[in-house]
């Protein structure tokens, strides 16, 4: 198998001029004549037991030659892709087979490759990294976080009822005087200031005390989902039951023993702290990595197909059914859920598809430009953290992983950390 002639031609296609010698061709025949004389009757001959000659003699000399086609130009058509140093993106391939016979096969493929990439000017980029300092009121909200997940709800008797407060309350809604579906309820529990009913109607509770009847009047909104009552002014006969208060538990050692594993509360700041350091490092991170990416894409110069998109899409989908599906769902439950066609679902993978095959290009040569490849080093390491990644033997991962692809993905990495590490703060103004 050889790869005669390559031609690129317009939007990254290819045009492969590949050669299959008379012997490989002959032994494809031979294979595809064994794989289908069992299930052929010749007559004189008991089935499956017609020579080979005997057999193209009666149907013709290339019976044989479309199994052998099928099965030969996989192979041929992979061996012609890395010959030619081009690679191959996923995408149709038009096939035509020129020559066809006993002198071997002869065939052209045209295919999608990845486009030919420019990038310079990637040294001294402009972005710097800048960590924020935790502040005390970082600290105490966070404290105040855990204070309320670790609050009591105390029913008080002593006074009306307040915003932030928890009320149980009876409820019977009617419009032009006549009840109506979902507008009833007992002992109905809520949080006045939640938002949890329509505008004005947590309101009208504030100030009512237990045991209290009282009217709510509200309109619906216009948008309202229920359309039969958009719009629609009703009255809410209510009856005020019991009214709870959030009690916060008191700052001290003892809330720090209860609530987390430190013995004082000055233990327990410190660690709120450092956990708050470490985000912020992440976020600072995330941010100046943000910023290179978006400059790599800005000096990136290649025509890229269209193809590189869709695959990248398909693969943004096929990971979001995954995470459905994790929850019981399917994607047809939930494009039915939300009212969304799927042109309209993928299209909200588009931009983010767009910008990782950018900076993939853009790294990609970088780390080509750079000399920069994976090591042996790289590699087992590569393969470690994927092993204690998904709890699996490291031997088990490299039967799914295969190395020119992870390889591929370090060398990717390093040309990151090249570019962040040659990275110049931007000039003052």
């Amino acid at each position: 198998m050889s790869l005669k002639n390559a031609v690129k031609k317009e939007n990254n296609r290819l045009e492969l001029e590949v050669e299959v010698d008379a012997a490989a061709f002959d032994a494809a025949v031979e294979k595809a004549y064994r794989k289908n004389i069992g299930k052929m009757n010749i007559a004189g001959f008991r089935k499956g037991k017609a020579p080979r000659h005997f057999v193209e003699k009666i149907y013709g000399e290339g019976v044989f030659y479309e199994d052998a086609v099928n099965d030969l130009y996989p192979v041929a058509l992979d061996e012609a892709i890395k010959a030619s140093g081009y690679e191959y993106v996923e995408d149709k391939i038009d096939l035509d087979v020129e020559k066809v016979g006993k002198d071997g096969l002869l065939f052209k493929a045209v295919i999608t490759v990845k486009p030919e990439v420019e990038i310079d000017d990637y040294k001294g980029i402009p972005a710097a990294k800048k960590v924020k300092r935790v502040t005390e009121a970082e600290i105490t909200a966070e404290l105040k976080k855990l204070q309320d997940r670790n609050a009591r709800m105390v029913t008080v008797e002593d006074r009306a009822a307040q915003k932030d407060d928890e009320v149980i309350f009876d409820f019977d809604g009617y419009i032009d005087d006549k009840p109506f579906d979902g507008g009833k309820a007992e002992n109905h529990s809520l949080v006045l200031g939640s938002g949890q009913f329509i505008p004005g109607f947590e309101d009208q509770i504030i100030g009512k005390k237990a045991e209290e009847a009282f009217d709510v009047n509200v309109t619906f909104p216009e948008d309202y989902h229920a359309k039969e009552l958009a719009g629609k002014p009703a009255v809410f006969k209510c009856k005020l039951h019991e009214i709870k208060e959030k009690q916060l538990p008191e700052l001290n050692d003892d809330f720090a023993k209860d609530c987390s594993e430190f013995e004082t509360l000055d233990e327990l700041k410190a660690d709120i702290k450092k956990t708050l350091d470490e985000q912020h490092k992440k976020a600072a991170e995330s941010d100046f990595e943000g910023k290179i990416i978006d400059e790599l894409i800005k000096k990136l110069k290649a025509d890229i197909p269209e193809a590189m998109y869709e695959n990248r899409i398909n693969d943004s989908v096929q990971g979001f059914e995954q995470r459905l599906q994790a929850q019981g769902l399917t994607l047809d439950m939930y494009l039915k859920y939300t009212g969304m066609d799927r042109d309209a679902f993928r299209k909200g993978f588009r931009e983010q598809a767009e910008k990782s095959v950018k900076v993939r290009l853009a790294l990609e040569k970088i780390a080509q430009q750079e000399n920069l490849a994976a090591t042996d080093e790289d590699m087992e390491k590569e393969y470690k953290d994927l092993a204690e990644q998904y709890q699996l033997d490291v031997e088990k991962v490299k039967q799914f992983v295969p190395a020119q692809e992870l390889a591929k993905d370090v060398a990717v990495k390093k040309a990151m950390d090249f570019v962040k590490a040659n990275a110049k703060a931007p000039a003052k103004k």
